[in-house]
């Protein structure tokens, strides 16, 4: 994509409402803006971030078996009074009346919904178990609107509901879950403390909360430091139960038997929840089947969110220095942005460009008349993982120059070298190879 052929609305200087170093960032690099409080609109840049990281949620639930539907986001009052939970949201549950009267909610979940779908269409025990989830808006109407995407009234959420005939098979069906969160997360290249939490207003017998390790988090996290070391392989509930992590108003120093050097203290962004609460659905809404034995019983059930559009900002927090984000390549809205540093070699720029294209990697060239520092800026403020830099001085040398936005490091490449390397790379096969030499400029 080119600079000069994209929507790509920057401001020049950090907008005075951002509360937070991703609100800020977000709005200055154009990737969303402000509708009204709490209301976001996702512009083209912010969009790609939001659609790839529903991509690896997707990706990680179908391998559990999950069957991704799409439920309604107004929903009918009468499913809430029939679950009991019509009141437990208060005010912050946005309720309207059609032209016949009838009252509507805007849903801040759906365990309603889901449970009244099976309800009505499974009807025999071999149909089960059976694990539903969902992408959706939700609104919540939050008094005061704050932290941008992290807590705004509108927000994009994945939310599963999983139907067992057992409760043994219930608990197994939220461990697969569970697993499957850590390897999501770990596949966007975050660090996640899961945590033993309360259920809330969305009940149950126990749950987990997924906490991305951010300094500019708001809660704070004591943990095990073992719990940094988990490979994905390992993911098991029973092995995190184990181990030390709670959030600041429940951690007791006195209960806590960890050696010093072993408790790490992290601030964190709840990105995740999870629930396990049996029949508490599924008993007052008659969700209910006849087991193999003949037996009626009500279906064991769990839910399972996570806050898609609070993570590209908990992303942001947790991946970001003084000139902008710092995306991780597996979320990254393109994963190289082209800059040419002199009108002489606008050519060069185009062929790199193209031939990026032919092999699938997606780039953004800024091909505006812009100085090289204010391109280089602006390639900085996106966070894109890599800049390929076309200029004069390599071009004489047939190299093209790399800058990882991570870490600053440049390195030059021949150009076969180059683009063998950066198949490679978003391939997420190898690091830095070998045949690299740092560049002195």
């Amino acid at each position: 994509m080119k600079t000069s052929h994209y929507f790509l609305p920057i401001l020049k200087d950090p907008p005075s409402e951002a509360s937070t170093i991703s609100h800020r960032w977000m709005l200055q690099s154009g990737m969303v803006q402000s509708t009204v409080s709490g209301i976001y609109t996702w512009l083209p840049l912010g969009l790609r971030v939001l659609q790839k990281i529903q991509t690896i949620i997707r990706q990680e639930q179908n391998a559990i078996g999950a069957i991704e539907m799409l439920a309604p986001t107004l929903q009918p009052a009468a499913l809430w009074q029939e679950s009991g939970r019509y009141d437990d949201y208060g005010l912050e549950m946005l309720r309207v009346k059609d032209r016949h009267e009838r009252e509507l909610v805007y849903g801040p979940t759906a365990e309603e919904v889901f449970v009244d779908v099976v309800r009505r269409c499974v009807q025999s025990y071999k149909a089960l178990p059976l694990n539903l989830y969902n992408i959706q808006w939700k609104f919540r109407d939050e008094i005061r609107p704050r932290f941008g995407v992290m807590r705004g009234r509108e927000f994009l959420m994945k939310d599963g509901y999983s139907f067992d005939l057992t409760e043994k098979a219930s608990k197994e069906t939220y461990c697969n879950v569970f697993r499957s969160y850590m390897k999501a997360f770990y596949r966007m290249g975050l660090s996640v403390i899961p945590l033993r939490a309360t259920t809330g207003p969305i009940g149950g017998d126990f749950s987990h909360e997924f906490h991305v390790i951010a300094q500019t988090g708001e809660s704070t996290l004591y943990y095990d430091a073992e719990l940094e070391n988990r490979e994905v392989s390992r993911f098991e509930v029973s092995d995190f139960e184990k181990l030390y992590a709670m959030v600041d108003e429940k951690h007791l120093p006195e209960e806590c038997s960890l050696p010093l050097e072993q408790l790490k203290i992290s601030k964190g962004i709840e990105v995740g929840h999870i629930f396990h609460f049996g029949d508490k659905y599924s008993a007052p809404m008659k969700a209910h089947i006849f087991s193999k034995e003949g037996i009626l019983v009500d279906l064991q059930m769990g839910s399972y969110g996570i806050g898609v559009s609070r993570l590209v900002g908990a992303v942001i927090e947790a991946f970001h220095d003084a000139s902008g984000p710092q995306w991780p390549l597996s979320i990254a809205p393109f994963s190289f942005g082209l800059i040419h540093l002199q009108e002489t070699v606008e050519s060069e720029a185009m062929h790199l460009y193209t031939k990026l294209k032919d092999l699938g990697i997606e780039t953004l060239w800024e091909d505006r008349p812009f100085s090289p520092g204010e391109k280089f800026a602006l390639m900085d403020m996106i966070g894109l993982p890599f800049q390929a830099i076309v200029s004069e001085k390599n071009h004489k040398n047939n190299q093209i120059e790399v800058k990882i936005r991570k870490t600053g490091e440049r390195f030059c490449f021949s150009l076969d070298q180059f683009f063998d390397w950066a198949m490679l790379k978003c391939a997420e096969q190898v690091s830095l190879p070998d045949m690299v030499k740092k560049s002195n400029m």
